[in-house]
């Protein structure tokens, strides 16, 4: 017995030792969240939840989110936060798509929805929210190396996906979905043949910008996913006009016409179906139905995987160091030829340099790659011009698509790439949210004095240098006699003397 008892003591103890990671997606429609314990590199999910929140359906004409949509959006979010407040913020990843993305007052919402979930959120750029989409639905199936076409129809946006494996090789997010286009063309309820079709041309005039491309491609398979495609696949397969589920393009012009017959969304014959989703189906299957028209697809099967479970395996692989974005900066690095060598060099001061203020200038660990990001790219502007290379540097790294990164996370790194030299980034750094000020003015000086020790590329011992803080000063101790043998480094250094005075603080040199 006491034997059994230590058993069972020894697996709660092993249990409460595997990470358990969160993932909420707050997309323009539904609002999910997935809770899960991580065993053998594998997923075994704790909680999920959904809620159809239609944010987007609160979007007036002047892209400003109504008072009713964000109090409906925070009393979900209120519930989630029950659930997180508590995990470790590396735990969680959240973020915000498509309406949050272009609602002009998402700033005062986040700051509430912060507060209500406990964790903060990050507002992912169209391409990344489908690589995220992607990651989710290749774990999701057995997937080999067959290339696969997926498609995931959101509130707001659709995103198309062509990828082998794990690997996505053209991604695209479109502005199209089922509440935006329910709302601009089924908004009293009305369902007429005129009313699909005029969707349906809306919708393929905007694929037309992807489909020679896409079609180029090819691939062997089309997947869905999101709750459009799945309620899509259960009415056609409840409706007997398939038999597993599988979505063709018979059934679909069988579920326009029963809509059609039907003359509106309260008159639709769908049982079990809730009046949020079929507010948004008939938008959800114009949109569907010009993919199909314009890609030319014959069938699609579902998935079970999305956006949330993209999330859960993004942030393992953070966790496993196995990071997108690392990948991502390598690969910019060597598409605008910067120099890897001085890079490297730039990389092992910041991190001694680092460490000697970690502490008391309150750095986490995650705080250091931003560091080496923005080494491996400070330079990436040369390719463009040296003069004002550090523009050029900002522009590319602002403005360039960076998958793994959120926008907030671009900006940052945009911003300590720009303020590697000349004057002091002050009023870009204060472009960033309050609570990323401070954090991103001290790492750029970290970043500008490594640079102020590497612009010749010439020294190459070495430099036995000590930094010290304090509230308003930065001391910077070296040998003796060691200036005087580096006269160019001592102008750089009595000049950054003078930027740092620009914003209250005082450089002295020992």
């Amino acid at each position: 017995m006491q034997n059994i008892v230590m058993d069972i003591d020894n697996k709660q103890e092993q249990d409460n030792e595997q990470p358990v990671l969160a993932a909420i997606d707050l997309g323009s429609n539904s609002f999910h969240m997935i809770i899960a314990r991580l065993r053998d590199n594998h997923f075994q999910v704790v909680d999920k939840l959904r809620e159809m929140v239609q944010l987007r359906a609160g979007l007036d004409e002047r892209d400003y989110l109504s008072q009713e949509s964000q109090t409906r959006a925070l009393a979900c979010l209120e519930r989630f936060g029950e659930r997180i407040r508590d995990l470790p913020e590396d735990s969680v990843r959240i973020v915000g798509t498509n309406t949050l993305r272009i609602a002009k007052n998402s700033k005062t919402f986040l700051k509430k929805a912060k507060k209500a979930l406990g964790h903060s959120i990050d507002i992912v750029a169209g391409e990344e929210e489908a690589r995220l989409v992607y990651l989710g639905v290749a774990h999701a199936l057995s997937f080999d190396d067959t290339r696969r076409l997926v498609i995931d129809i959101g509130g707001g946006s659709t995103e198309f996906i062509i990828g082998e494996s794990f690997t996505g090789l053209e991604r695209e997010s479109l502005e199209m979905g089922c509440v935006s286009f329910s709302q601009r063309f089924f908004s009293d309820g009305v369902i007429s043949q005129t009313r699909i079709q005029a969707a349906i041309i809306a919708a393929a005039t905007r694929l037309r910008a992807i489909q020679k491309t896409y079609r180029d491609i090819g691939w062997s398979e089309v997947i869905g996913a999101s709750g459009t495609i799945r309620c899509v696949a259960d009415i056609v397969k409840d409706q007997g006009w398939t038999d597993d589920g599988i979505i063709t393009q018979d059934s679909l012009d069988q579920l326009i016409a029963l809509m059609v017959t039907a003359g509106g969304i309260e008159a639709l014959p769908f049982s079990g179906l809730s009046e949020e989703r079929k507010s948004v189906l008939p938008g959800g299957v114009a949109v569907l139905k010009a993919a199909f028209n314009q890609l030319k697809i014959a069938k699609m099967t579902v998935s079970d995987g999305a956006l949330r479970e993209g999330l859960l395996y993004d942030l393992l692989g953070r966790i496993q160091h196995d990071d997108e974005r690392e990948r991502t900066v390598v690969a910019m690095a060597r598409r605008y030829q910067v120099d890897e060598a001085h890079a490297d060099d730039m990389i092992a001061m910041l991190d001694r340099l680092f460490i000697q203020v970690e502490k008391i200038w309150a750095f986490e660990k995650k705080h250091a790659q931003y560091l080496r990001w923005a080494a491996r790219l400070h330079e990436s502007g040369l390719s463009i011009s040296h003069d004002q290379y550090h523009k050029h540097s900002y522009y590319l790294v602002e403005h360039c698509t960076l998958p793994g990164f959120s926008r907030i996370e671009q900006h940052m790194l945009a911003v300590l790439v720009r303020g590697h030299r000349r004057s002091f980034p002050k009023k870009y750094i204060k472009t960033l949210p309050k609570d990323m000020q401070l954090l991103t003015q001290r790492l750029t000086i970290l970043l500008r004095l490594a640079m102020v020790f590497n612009r010749g590329r010439t020294i190459v011992d070495e430099i036995p240098l000590t930094l010290q803080v304090r509230a308003k000063t930065v001391q910077l101790s070296l040998p003796e006699g060691w200036l005087a043998e580096h006269p160019l480094t001592e102008a750089d250094l009595l000049q950054e003397v003078d930027y740092l005075a620009q914003i209250g603080l005082s450089l002295t040199i020992q």
